[in-house]
């Protein structure tokens, strides 16, 4: 019996739409990873982009549990001298909820060249519109 190893060009990719209302940040990043990466396929491959694409909606209204919002920190360096800036989860939820959620998922990929090529499948909306209808995407219950 042969073990069946999947390459990009064979690889059949869906669409999922995953409504982020009222689910905890983490626990969403973790199964829009799991479906970026290709996990919930039985062809599953590591060293292949077996994933498939995922839109987020409603990225203002995934919850942060505890004091996350006010203890939690985005930190980015802006590449000058003493450039360490953060922002509080309170404020970036308030303002950028969808770089929020496109972090969250961000780090829990790979941190090579498949991470990098698997994160650009993932789109994130802050409202529950999306200009995607024309892929048919599949509604997927997360929680």
């Amino acid at each position: 019996m042969k073990t069946y190893m999947a390459n990009a060009r064979t690889v059949e990719r869906k669409w999922y739409v995953v409504d982020a209302e009222g689910v905890p940040l983490g626990r969403l990043a973790s199964k829009v990873a799991a479906i970026l990466r290709g996990k919930n396929k039985p062809v599953f491959t590591p060293n292949v982009d077996t994933g498939d694409f995922v839109i987020v909606v409603n990225s203002d209204k995934a919850l942060l549990t505890g004091k996350k919002l006010e203890d939690k920190f985005y930190r980015y360096h802006t590449g000058y001298i003493g450039g360490l800036k953060e922002v509080a989860y309170g404020k970036l939820m308030a303002e950028r909820s969808d770089l929020a959620v496109y972090e969250a998922v961000r780090g829990m990929l790979p941190k090579n060249s498949l991470g990098r090529q698997m994160i650009k499948k993932l789109r994130v909306y802050k409202g529950a519109e999306h200009n995607h209808a024309a892929q048919k995407p599949e509604a997927l219950k997360v929680f």
